[in-house]
């Protein structure tokens, strides 16, 4: 089961601001789902995408 976060909660762990999260959800270079207002994150991914720079 992959861990979700908020975009809030993965700004706060990663230090990235929130904007910059939800324009990679935008532009698709994230995994994220939406559920309702909110926007959740797949920290997992997210992890991958800033030590590589890319999805696999």
């Amino acid at each position: 089961m992959p861990k979700m976060v908020t975009i809030k909660e993965a700004a706060a762990m990663t230090g990235i601001p929130c904007y910059r999260l939800r324009c990679w959800c935008k532009q698709g270079k994230i995994i994220h789902v939406h559920t309702g207002t909110k926007v959740l994150v797949n920290v997992d991914k997210l992890a991958e995408y800033l030590n590589t720079g890319e999805m696999k």
